[in-house]
C-alpha cells in the first residue's frame, strides 16, 4: 500500500510538471488543470489569514489572474507550488485581505494539531497566531499548518533560511509569552 501510493505521487508530480511546462508555454489549459490541482491547498491557505470565506475565495481568484499572467516568468517548474504560494500571499497581504473577524474553528480541523486540546485553547492559539507580525504569522502558518519545509518557506518569503529559522523562533518565544500570560493572570485570580 505504501509503494502504491508512492508510484501515485511520483506519477502525480510527473503530471503535475508537464502540466506546468505547458501552462509556461501558454496553454491555459494546463493552467487551469494546475489551479484546480492546487484550489483546496489555496483556499486553506488564503482563510487562514484572511478568517473570511468571501476574501479567501477572492485571494485566490486574484492570485489565479496575477500567476497566469506572469506564468511565464517561473523559473523552475518544479517550484510552481512554492511560486504560487508567494503569490498568493503577496495578492493577500497587497490587497488588505487580512482581516480580524471571529474564527470558524471547524475550517482549521485539517490543520489541527494531533493532540486534543480544547476549544478555548484552539481559539487562544489562532488569536494568538493572528496578533504576530505579518512575517512571523507567515512562518507558523507555512511550518505548522501547511507543513512546509524551511528550505521552502525561504524560497516562498523570498527570505534566507536564517531569518525563517529565526522568526519562527521569536515567533514560538511571542506565542508562549501570550498563552502563558493568560494562565499567569488566572493563577493570580485564584
Amino acid at each position: 500500500m505504501a509503494i502504491g501510493n508512492i508510484i501515485h505521487g511520483k506519477m502525480k508530480s510527473t503530471v503535475s510538471l508537464k502540466l506546468v511546462e505547458k501552462a509556461a508555454k501558454g496553454n491555459r489549459e494546463a493552467f487551469g488543470e494546475l489551479i484546480i490541482m492546487h484550489q483546496e491547498y489555496l483556499y486553506k491557505l488564503a482563510y487562514m489569514y484572511t478568517k473570511n470565506e468571501q476574501d479567501a475565495l477572492d485571494a485566490v481568484q486574484e492570485c489565479a489572474m496575477r500567476a497566469m499572467i506572469s506564468m511565464d516568468k517561473l523559473r523552475e517548474p518544479r517550484y510552481f507550488k512554492t511560486w504560487i504560494t508567494r503569490i498568493l500571499i503577496n495578492s493577500i497581504y497587497r490587497d488588505g485581505k487580512k482581516h480580524r473577524n471571529d474564527i470558524l474553528l471547524e475550517d482549521y480541523t485539517a490543520a489541527a494539531p494531533e493532540e486534543e486540546i480544547s476549544f478555548e485553547e484552539k481559539a487562544d492559539l489562532y488569536d494568538a497566531i493572528d496578533l504576530l507580525p505579518p512575517n512571523y504569522k507567515t512562518v507558523v502558518i507555512l511550518q505548522y499548518f501547511q507543513g512546509m519545509k524551511i528550505k521552502d518557506i525561504a524560497e516562498v518569503m523570498a527570505i534566507p533560511v536564517g531569518s525563517v529559522k529565526a522568526y519562527l523562533y521569536r515567533a514560538r518565544e511571542m506565542l508562549r509569552r501570550q498563552l502563558g500570560d493568560g494562565d499567569e493572570a488566572a493563577e493570580r485570580a485564584e
